[in-house]
């Protein structure tokens, strides 16, 4: 199962997800955190892993991977950038930090001033999720950038749950429309994780974006602000997640 966290800046997309992925692999489950976001740098600290090396940087850097995705430009499309589908055991040692069976993946990283778009970042995270195969044991959680540009290069056409993070904000609320929106034009459904806020907020929220969708409400925690503010490593004891673990199991019988 292939699971993509999404949400506006600052909502705690990466803190969900490494404590996600944390408490999956106490169920039991291989994980994979893949990192699409070319601005963060903060997740492989709340993992505990080492930074792996990034897998724009394996394929020879940013311009061969463009010229990869345009060789194809004559035929009027972008050429795959992989020919081969791959799971976890052969993805290059050197792209995946690991700890047990809690692994990570990044994408790549934008790193210098005037360098360009980060539109070949996308380019690779979609198909490198698209080729990307998973027993039945092995989850994926993807860890993408602010807002909607995932959703418009494509990168979640591939995924099988998309989980929108909001925190007590407007922008949060008209976010959940957009992404819902699109999410449906690619016959995906969203559901919604509340995130940092207290239970009164979590019900007005929830009323205003559809109650049925909501799939998990986790607390403002000052432990987790404050393990965040040092780089400290999260673990799942610091707040409850155990509702949205339990969402993402029931999913995943249901889809195996």
């Amino acid at each position: 199962m292939k699971i993509l966290i999404c949400g506006k800046g600052g909502s705690g997309k990466s803190t969900i997800a490494s404590l996600l992925a944390k408490d999956l692999e106490t169920q039991g489950y291989r994980i994979l955190v893949v990192d699409t976001d070319e601005s963060n740098y903060g997740l492989s600290a709340q993992l505990g892993l080492e930074k792996p090396k990034e897998l724009m940087d394996q394929l020879g850097g940013k311009k061969t991977v463009v010229d990869k995705m345009w060789a194809g430009r004559s035929a009027g499309e972008k050429a795959p950038i992989f020919s081969e589908s791959w799971g976890i055991d052969e993805i290059p040692s050197e792209c995946v930090s690991k700890k047990d069976n809690l692994y990570l993946l990044q994408i790549g990283k934008v790193k210098h001033f005037g360098e360009g778009c980060a539109c070949p970042m996308g380019g690779l995270s979609k198909d490198f999720l698209t080729r990307l195969k998973l027993d039945p044991k092995d989850i994926a959680v993807i860890d993408t950038e602010a807002g909607v540009e995932h959703l418009g290069r494509g990168i979640a056409s591939s995924v099988d749950v998309l989980l929108l993070v909001l925190d007590p904000s407007y922008e949060s609320i008209r976010l959940s429309e957009k992404i819902s929106a699109m999410a449906k034009e690619a016959n995906k459904s969203v559901h919604f994780v509340l995130n940092k806020m207290d239970k009164t907020t979590a019900d007005k929220i929830s009323n205003k974006i559809g109650k049925e969708r909501v799939v998990s409400f986790i607390p403002f925690s000052q432990t987790i602000q404050d393990k965040g503010l040092s780089g400290e490593e999260l673990d799942t004891q610091v707040t409850d997640i155990a509702e949205l673990t339990s969402y993402v199991l029931r999913t995943q019988q249901e889809l195996n």
